[in-house]
């Protein structure tokens, strides 16, 4: 019977292991989690360099100007890509700029943030790009936080000394119970059209943004602006304050449209140097971009993490009368970033939900002329004969035809 017994023993000892597993397993989830990228500030200001072309680590937004497309690595620099020839882009080049999350180009003068600099470059010959100029603490409050994130951890990190460039974000096993406790825990010492000059074409998602001789630049609270009539040595001027949780900006006819965290702002540029509030349109706290064509604004709001409570949709506003603008219709979506438009057509990237190519025509019963499904999706810009993409690390370019919206070709950056 000894024999018997022990081998019984030890399945039950097993199966209670198995169960015990499973019954824990049920305490943990799956989370984000924000760590700090950080250097010294010697490495910060000698960082910026043009090398060869490197693997993209996390791609973020993307900016068009003339035969060439400037993909951001997120905090790390741009990658510079040839589309001359849009069936088989190549990239050709990479721009080392810590920090760096947006660009903007005019007269082949190319303008990137490095966290608090402003950084000029000279991309007339684009296989011999030159620094032009930096101009030191000119963006403030520019460090960009990871919304999403749902935990941060900030190690050893000093930031008396050390310079933050941006945040690794990763997947991780966390309890419950920590998740829902965590802010307890967290230390938080943080208390298109009439361009002048040939200038390029940025998406939805974009902070920088050329009107003329301007260069506007929003950061977390203000608008920070740039006399550029002289390309070579912008001057710093003041800056116009914006409120909260700024983190995207658009230009349409005299007006810039300001999207926030926690609404959209309009500001007019009758005087481009001080652009002026004229109104605000509120909804509830949640990460979104906005583009404007015609009467309307259209606004993506993504909910469901740290950009707040409020449900993921697109919310159309009527702005036909500036002062007063009002909610005109809204759809769910599933969690939308970047949107597009151009003549009839609405482009939304919804995340992993893919890309959805609505008619706008009636804005009250929006038609689904396409939905690509099979890719994740982040920011886009509408061209005149094609649409670029970006989403996962890969470049897509569509082309519009009388059959709708067609493939034309994919870059793994």
């Amino acid at each position: 019977m000894k024999n018997l017994i022990y081998p019984l023993c030890g399945l039950f000892l097993m199966v209670a292991f198995v169960s015990c597993e499973k019954n824990n397993d049920d305490l943990y989830e799956d989370y984000l989690v924000a760590r700090p990228l950080t250097m010294s500030l010697e490495e910060f200001k000698n960082s910026v360099d043009i090398i060869a072309p490197v693997p993209v680590q996390e791609s973020g937004k993307m900016y068009v100007y003339n035969d060439y497309i400037f993909v951001n690595d997120k905090y790390k620099g741009v990658h510079v890509i040839d589309n001359s020839n849009p069936e088989n882009p190549r990239k050709i080049s990479f721009i080392k700029i810590a920090g760096n999350v947006d660009i903007s180009v005019k007269d082949n003068y190319l303008y990137a943030d490095s966290i608090t600099d402003l950084m000029v470059f000279d991309i007339s010959d684009i296989n011999n790009i030159q620094i032009v100029k930096r101009l030191d603490n000119v963006l403030r409050d520019n460090v960009i936080w990871p919304a999403e994130a749902d935990f941060f951890e900030y190690g050893d990190w000093n930031y008396e000394t050390d310079i933050l460039v941006g945040w690794e974000v990763v997947t991780e096993r966390r309890l419950i119970a920590d998740y829902e406790t965590r802010w307890g825990q967290i230390d938080i010492f943080f208390a298109e059209a009439n361009d002048a000059g040939n200038v390029g074409q940025g998406g939805s998602l974009a902070r920088f943004k050329i009107v003329g001789d301007y260069l506007y630049a929003v950061d977390s609270h203000n608008i920070n602006v740039f006399d550029i009539s002289d390309l070579e040595n912008p001057a710093d001027l003041d800056d116009v304050y914006a409120g909260f949780d700024i983190e995207t900006i658009f230009y349409n006819g005299e007006y810039l449209f300001l999207g926030s965290m926690r609404g959209m702002y309009i500001y007019n540029l009758t005087v481009p140097s001080s652009p002026e509030f004229v109104s605000e349109f509120q909804h509830g706290t949640a990460c979104d971009p906005v583009v404007v064509d015609g009467d309307y604004a259209y606004v993506t709001l993504r909910g469901g993490n740290n950009c707040g409570a409020t449900e993921s949709g697109l919310f159309i506003v009527d702005i036909s009368n500036i002062s007063s603008p009002e909610l005109a219709v809204s759809y769910p979506m599933d969690e939308p970033y970047g949107l597009g438009v151009r003549d009839d057509k609405l482009f939304i990237c919804d995340g992993a939900s893919g890309l959805k190519v609505y008619d706008k025509t009636d804005i009250q019963d929006l038609q689904l002329l396409d939905h690509f499904q099979d890719v994740v999706t982040f920011d886009v810009i509408p061209m005149q004969n094609q649409l670029l993409m970006v989403g996962d690390d890969v470049l897509y370019q569509y082309r519009y035809n009388q059959d709708g919206i067609n493939l034309l070709s994919t870059l793994a950056l």
